[in-house]
């Protein structure tokens, strides 16, 4: 079927949608947290760079929850879509690239950067990487050893 409107038409009409995050991801996130009682978090803070899904103020820590076909999961290699292939491949390897430049933005600022896969959510293991980075940003804030910082 052919689109109605013209190239730039459609371009128009799509750049005015507003994205608000996978919403069913960040619940997941979100209800996790709040059962394990992990606290002291906001979410999509404008103040700080890629405005992270959750923000730890106290620890200067970022977490992103990516979901595998936005963000590239090389576990998961969801497929392009077959129709607009181009398109599809250039928006999602510029996804990647942004998340990339993000993070290097936010180390380099201090920040310490965490991500989770959308398909990670499914288990308890990204719980337990978040206490013990948490852990290790205590630790070095404290003057305790180095833990690796935040190439979490």
């Amino acid at each position: 079927m052919k689109d109605p409107l013209a190239s730039f038409e459609r371009s128009a009409l799509m750049a005015k949608v507003r994205g608000k995050g996978n919403r069913s991801t960040e619940f997941v996130v979100e209800r996790s947290l709040r059962v394990e009682r992990i606290a002291g978090w906001t979410k999509h803070p404008g103040s700080v760079p890629g405005k992270p899904d959750f923000y730890f103020p106290a620890y200067k820590l970022a977490l992103f929850v990516d979901g595998c076909f936005w963000h590239g999961c090389p576990k998961c290699a969801r497929n392009i879509p077959t129709n607009r292939r181009l398109f599809w491949r250039t928006k999602l390897d510029g996804n990647r690239r942004r998340d990339r430049y993000i993070r290097r933005l936010l180390n380099r600022r201090g920040y310490h950067v965490m991500r989770v896969w959308e398909h990670h959510l499914v288990d308890r293991v990204w719980l337990q990487r978040l206490r013990d980075m948490i852990r290790r940003i205590e630790r070095v804030d404290s003057g305790g050893c180095s833990g690796g910082g935040g190439k979490g």
